[in-house]
């Protein structure tokens, strides 16, 4: 499900405020880490990633195998964190129309 311009700035402004949830070192994107974005996005939504130690590219590519993998939104990456967003069965956010 891809999300609207106008959903994805009411997601960021939601976002904003977030603490990251998973933090992903140098033994870069595991099965295990991958399991826990999808565990923490089945649970709330809408998460922060922080991706530590890398290029700015291989940052890049790292959030979007992890938006690919979990079947997540990017909504918005800054720095070195990146915030995903993925409808669970009991919807949590209202999104605007």
């Amino acid at each position: 499900m891809a999300v609207t311009d106008k959903q994805r700035r009411y997601l960021k402004g939601l976002a904003h405020t977030l603490k990251p949830v998973v933090m992903i070192g140098n033994s870069g994107l595991t099965e295990s880490v991958l399991a826990e974005i999808d565990n923490a996005l089945e649970h709330h939504e809408l998460i922060k990633v922080r991706v530590s130690g890398q290029e700015r590219a291989d940052r890049k590519a790292m959030l979007d195998k992890i938006a690919e993998e979990s079947g997540a939104d990017l909504v918005q990456v800054i720095g070195h964190i990146g915030g995903f967003y993925r409808p669970s069965k009991k919807a949590l956010i209202q999104l605007p129309r």
